[in-house]
């Protein structure tokens, strides 16, 4: 779509940090809390520059609909570069194949180690156990949009959100104490297990199929 440089002279370096976020008819459900997450992200051992973060909350808002007219529902990826370059485009979406409990485990701890370089990991292991959402973060981690989308959609309802590192894990080596199991993504949204589905999980993907409906009718 757009880069940050001018189109003849810019060259995207090496990738070393893709963001993903779902698309709802050209527009983006979850902009302000994505970047929000984004200032919260590091490349090469230094924040993401506030100059970036404005570079992209430009060009999603004067080229974004133009750029996805392909893929209204796709996803939009920002990509950032070692010299600190970015670079925009949109593709498909595609769901998580066989979304088992298992799979979204894998995700998580894959996520959580991208997490180590960048300081926000995009996709999140949850579990309910009783009337408490547990999510698979340490308590001074950085949130991602989807996230804090969750943490609000749970707390509109009165139900108490805490957080536990290792979760994803537990479930792997069957430590794992919990009612139900689902994915917080911000390419997928929520995405109950397969396998370990429950009614917290469904009324919070609701919640996350109402805001995507709620951006298709702005369109």
């Amino acid at each position: 779509m757009s880069d940050n440089k001018a189109e003849q002279d810019f060259t995207l370096g090496r990738p070393v940090l893709v963001c993903r976020w779902r698309l709802a008819s050209g527009g983006l459900p979850m902009e302000n809390r994505h970047l929000r997450a984004l200032s919260k992200r590091v490349v090469n051992g230094q924040a993401v520059s506030t100059q970036l973060v404005a570079w992209a909350k430009q060009h999603i808002e004067w080229t974004l609909r133009d750029g996805s007219a392909l893929n209204p529902d796709g996803v939009l990826m920002i990509v950032l570069d070692e010299k600190g370059q970015a670079a925009m485009t949109v593709g498909p979406y595609e769901p998580i194949d066989s979304p088992t409990a298992t799979t979204l485990a894998d995700r998580a701890i894959e996520s959580a180690r991208e997490a180590e370089e960048t300081g926000v990991a995009p996709e999140t292991l949850w579990v309910a156990r009783g009337d408490t959402l547990v999510c698979g973060m340490g308590a001074a981690e950085d949130a991602s949009g989807s996230v804090t989308l969750v943490c609000d959609l749970a707390n509109t309802v009165g139900i108490t959100v805490t957080r536990e590192q290792g979760i994803a894990q537990g479930l792997l080596d069957n430590t794992l104490v919990y009612d139900e199991i689902f994915l917080v993504s911000d390419e997928h949204g929520i995405v109950c297990a397969s396998d370990a589905a429950g009614p917290r999980g469904a009324k919070l993907a609701e919640g996350y199929e109402r805001l995507l409906a709620a951006q298709k009718k702005k369109r």
